[in-house]
């Protein structure tokens, strides 16, 4: 009997697979789990619609990543912070002041854990820092660190 899988099942497949299984698997154990339903005509079409609903969406979502990205790209984020003698700064700049400074600057929800910094920036000047938009799409943000009294 075959069966279109609604879950992934261990040892079996993953979710939207046709695998076949026994009768008496199929009907004592994925059936009534709803752990699956029979492969027929009906189903098989309505699985070929999900997946390509699926493939429009993230599709879509690819598209309004690059946008974005694009929209980072474009504009510098200045962060101020306070230095002493030689320009050595008091402290330093980590993400969440970044995505902070993105946020009221640009507007735009930056979610700090998608930034790569690999330390936190301790010198004046700009800096650029990768981010994250999709798992396809990385942007470039441009960040200036200037002085504040």
């Amino acid at each position: 009997m075959e069966i279109i899988l609604l879950q992934d099942v261990k040892s079996l497949g993953k979710k939207g697979e046709i695998v076949k299984v026994n009768e008496g698997y199929a009907r004592n154990f994925i059936l009534p789990k709803k752990l699956g339903v029979e492969a027929n005509n009906k189903n098989i079409n309505d699985l070929k619609l999900q997946k390509a609903n699926a493939d429009k969406i993230a599709k879509q979502q690819l598209e309004d990543a690059k946008v974005f990205a694009a929209k980072i790209e474009e504009k510098p984020v200045t962060v101020g912070l306070k230095t002493g003698e030689n320009g050595k700064l008091f402290g330093s700049i980590s993400t969440k002041e970044i995505a902070l400074e993105a946020k009221k600057q640009l507007g735009f929800e930056i979610d700090k854990k998608k930034m790569q910094l690999d330390e936190p920036i301790k010198t004046l000047g700009t800096h650029i820092i990768s981010v994250k938009v999709h798992r396809e799409v990385t942007a470039k943000l441009t960040v200036k660190v200037v002085e504040t009294k």
